[in-house]
């Protein structure tokens, strides 16, 4: 027999930021998405290498700091990205998928839960993703944004097509529902940050590849 797991017995933060969760739901996800979206911008700017933002050369000590951390515009416009868009659709998304199957238990409910969530939930999500991104990265066009969606859906949606039924299988069996949220903004920190890192790479060697056919350098072996 399972029981409950009891604020008492876990983390006082842990425990805190429940207790806001279940109080203040969309508020409580809005800045959480916002706090992960701005640090995983910032973390993705570093492993993949991305040169710091110029500053002027009369800047404050403060802004050369910051500059050198990454702490962009970019990454402030990711957490308001995070804030405004990600959190309410994400929990409007969910609280739906669970009012749809809510008080139907078993493998067929579960697997009806998973099929839902990939093919509907998560289709919206990227779009909406990708189509932030494209905004974010300078797209001035619907074309713009189109193409930028064309390019990435197909890709990140068979990432998400093959690591999201796990891990709602994962909490579905060893979680309780109250720590489902947390759960899925860490992994889905941690999924976000390697596309993020991905896609600047994929960026940095593109430009180095148009500076060297500009410089009518050819990479050599």
């Amino acid at each position: 027999m399972t029981t409950a797991v009891q604020p008492r017995q876990l983390n006082p933060l842990l425990a805190t930021y429940l207790r806001h969760l279940s109080t203040h739901p969309l508020r409580t996800k809005a800045l959480t998405t916002a706090f992960l979206q701005f640090v995983q911008e910032i973390l993705a700017s570093h492993l993949a290498g991305t040169p710091p933002p110029r500053v002027p050369k009369d800047a404050s000590p403060l802004t050369r700091a910051l500059a050198r951390a990454h702490v962009s515009s970019k990454a402030v416009k990711m957490a308001i990205y995070g804030a405004l868009v990600s959190a309410p659709v994400a929990h409007a998304l969910v609280n739906a998928l669970q009012r749809a199957f809510s008080g139907r238990t078993g493998l067929a409910a579960r697997a009806g839960m998973i099929l839902a969530s990939q093919l509907v939930v998560a289709p919206v999500q990227i779009f909406l993703y990708l189509s932030s991104m494209a905004v974010i990265n300078g797209a001035k066009s619907l074309d713009e944004v189109l193409k930028t969606v064309n390019a990435g859906f197909g890709k990140v949606i068979r990432i998400s097509w093959m690591t999201g039924p796990l891990y709602t299988i994962f909490a579905q069996q060893f979680l309780p529902p109250e720590m489902w949220v947390p759960f899925f903004n860490f992994m889905q920190f941690l999924t976000g940050t390697y596309f993020n890192t991905k896609i600047k790479k994929m960026r940095l060697e593109a430009e180095a590849k148009d500076k060297e056919e500009k410089d009518g350098e050819p990479k050599t072996e």
